[in-house]
This record gives structure tokens, sequence and C-alpha cells, in this order.
């Protein structure tokens, strides 16, 4: 039986075996300031749902 002349490097390997491509982010809509943001996140303004996350760093909105 031939044999392969050199090792499969780890890249080219990996490269062969993915199936997934690229998905665009989830953008929440926030229920107090009605800001979008990415799931699990903080607004801008920073509001986390729906509450202020950090109310001693409160902006003047």
């Amino acid at each position: 039986m031939p044999n392969p002349k050199r090792k499969i490097s780890n890249a080219r390997r990996d490269k062969r075996r993915t199936h997934y491509k690229g998905v665009n982010p989830t953008v929440s809509i926030d229920a107090t300031s009605g800001e979008a943001h990415l799931r699990h996140r903080v607004t801008p303004n920073g509001y986390y749902k729906g509450k202020l996350a950090f109310p001693e760093m409160q902006k003047d909105i």
C-alpha cells in the first residue's frame, strides 16, 4: 500500500474538517432603554435586563 510522503500539517487538516461558517451575532432590544445590544452584554448606556448594571457610573442621559 502506498503511504503519504509527508505529514499533513495541522492547519491543512483543520481546514478540511471545518463545516461551519460565521454567523451574524444575535441582537436584542433592551426593555427599558430600547437600545440594540448583543445578547448577554450590557448596553452602551449601562442597562442589562432592563436594570441599570452600574448605578454608580450612571451617565446623564
